[in-house]
């Protein structure tokens, strides 16, 4: 009996143990402890054991599932264009002519700041400027020609040079040219003095004298010409003389450097003397009196020096030709050159 009774006290005391194990020594309840389970018994095990996943619940997949940004609200795409609000064009309609400035647009004083500012308070400030931005005095030597001669029974040389010294508006401005004979006296040779200035960016307006050095008599002349840059890069200088004998004559010489390649230049170049009445004393017949043509090949091989080789002809017309048939000389003809062009 006694055995029975020790049997249910200790049944009652193991019972009674989780029980008070649920209490702390304060009287609060203890966390309930979930009771232990299989690592996947909240999985649904499908058939294939095989499959890690099996079971699990997945997220829907979106339909572009190998798009990192799908489902994202995407900007709109940049123009790869200018839209044609933003230009002004419209489509089918022509662009609008490029056109220079209107005729009011040179319309106006030349310094306009001299109607708020008064000419003379602006008067200095303007030549400050000029003095110290390109206000500057240079000078320039152009060979042009420097050449040998080679025709029937008429070889010798020529020269054709020019050089200039002041501002970018006022210059001093030197020519000469002249020919002869190897072996002779110079047959010709003319110098000019010049004043040049400059008329606007392409073209300088020319005053001054010119003298003739020759066999026959000399010749003094007074001298006005223009000199510059035509349309298409082509070189002009023009020029009407009256000489110290009231002769009147006039001259328009123009050459264009057709570049080949960077260093192999073409010139063409044409020369006509006019005369207003014959100068026999000359040999000078009026109207057109004389005509040349050249063609000049130079190979640059720096921009100071460039020989050439090239062809000119010569011809003479009206009474000029006849004044040179009496001195028993060619009318013209055709004649071979070799030279040089240089500059410093």
């Amino acid at each position: 009996m006694r055995m029975i009774i020790g049997v249910a006290f200790i049944a009652a005391i193991a019972v009674a143990t989780p029980a008070l194990a649920q209490h702390d020594h304060q009287g609060h309840p203890a966390p309930v402890q979930p009771p232990p389970a299989e690592a996947h018994a909240q999985h649904r095990m499908e058939a294939a054991d095989g499959d890690p996943h099996a079971g699990h619940d997945m997220p829907a997949e979106p339909a572009t599932a190998a798009d990192p940004h799908a489902g994202h609200q995407m900007p709109p795409p940049v123009p790869t264009e200018t839209p044609p609000a933003a230009t002004g064009h419209r489509p089918g309609v022509p662009d609008p002519p490029v056109r220079g400035p209107s005729a009011a647009a040179s319309s106006g004083p030349a310094h306009a700041a001299d109607a708020v500012f008064g000419t003379a308070a602006m008067a200095p400030a303007r030549a400050i400027v000029r003095r110290e931005h390109g206000d500057i005095t240079s000078g320039m030597i152009l060979i042009d020609r420097l050449e040998s001669v080679l025709g029937k029974g008429r070889g010798g040389y020529a020269w054709d040079a020019q050089g200039w010294y002041g501002g970018d508006i006022d210059r001093l401005w030197i020519k000469t040219e002249g020919e002869g004979r190897f072996g002779k006296p110079l047959e010709r040779v003319e110098a000019q003095a010049l004043w040049s200035h400059a008329i606007d960016p392409w073209w300088n307006l020319q005053t001054g004298v010119r003298h003739d050095f020759r066999a026959g008599p000399d010749r003094s002349y007074a001298v006005v010409g223009v000199q510059g840059l035509a349309p298409y890069w082509f070189e002009i200088d023009s020029a009407l003389f009256l000489s110290d004998k009231g002769d009147v004559t006039a001259r328009i010489a123009a050459e264009y450097d057709q570049r080949l390649t960077r260093k192999l230049i073409l010139q063409p170049a044409a020369e006509l003397n006019f005369a207003a009445r014959d100068v026999p004393e000359l040999g000078i017949g009026s109207g057109l009196s004389t005509a040349e043509l050249g063609l000049r090949l130079r190979y640059q091989f720096v921009p100071e020096f460039a020989p050439y080789v090239g062809v000119r002809h010569e011809r003479a017309f009206g009474d000029t030709a006849a004044f040179r048939r009496a001195r028993d000389e060619r009318a013209g003809g055709w004649n071979i050159l070799i030279g040089v062009r240089s500059w410093f």
